[in-house]
């Protein structure tokens, strides 16, 4: 396995999470997305849509990070990120598409360039943009995690909810959002911060960090 990625990039981050929670031994190569690495004509002919990750595997070229999740726990599927009820899966599918869909492309290299450059944003604007998004979701995710979680956002053990939140509570770091009003997700992060999966994923330790 090879994993195309961005140190920084949530995407990116929950999809390392992902593989080292079911132990999978990869490769990274970096794509400096500040650069513009991903919109070169050899990252282009791996992924067209120039963004990040792509993971390499089997032959073949995985992109879009919930696709790329969904196969690994298809295809390997032990230890699972997903509950064995379909009724835990939806629940927990819908933690996740909370960040996926509604936080984290909100905030994203992407978008925030463009408020700066079409909209003249100035930092402190882009921050209280990007906590906007952040604080909302945040608000629903401690609801969700105070009816369904136990130590981590659904049930007692890391799972997919997981590898989405841990990025964007990183994220939202970056962004100076005061976190102490979702004391469950704080504490979801300390469980993180003591597992060797999330260690392993953390951005800092990344071969392509600054």
């Amino acid at each position: 396995m090879i994993l195309h990625g961005y140190w920084r990039s949530g995407t990116a981050y929950r999809t390392r999470i992902a593989l080292n929670l079911k132990g999978l031994t990869y490769g990274q190569v970096g794509v400096d997305l500040r650069q513009g690495d991903q919109k070169s004509a050899a990252y282009l002919k791996l992924n067209p849509q120039g963004l990040v990750p792509a993971l390499e595997v089997d032959g073949l070229v995985l992109t879009q990070s919930p696709a790329i999740l969904e196969w690994l726990e298809e295809t390997r599927p032990e230890p699972p990120l997903l509950p064995a009820d379909t009724t835990g899966r939806a629940r927990v599918r819908a933690m996740a598409a909370l960040v996926g869909c509604d936080i984290h492309p909100l905030n994203n290299l992407r978008v925030l360039k463009v408020l700066r450059e079409s909209f003249d944003a100035a930092p402190a604007q882009t921050d209280a943009w990007a906590a906007r998004w952040i604080t909302a979701g945040f608000a629903a995710l401690e609801a969700l995690v105070a009816e369904h979680g136990d130590g981590w956002s659904y049930g007692s053990t890391p799972g997919l909810a997981d590898c989405y939140l841990i990025p964007q509570i990183y994220s939202a770091r970056r962004f100076h959002v005061a976190l102490d009003a979702w004391p469950r997700l704080l504490a979801i992060e300390s469980a993180a911060e003591a597992h060797p999966a999330f260690i392993a994923a953390h951005p800092d330790r990344q071969p392509d960090a600054d």
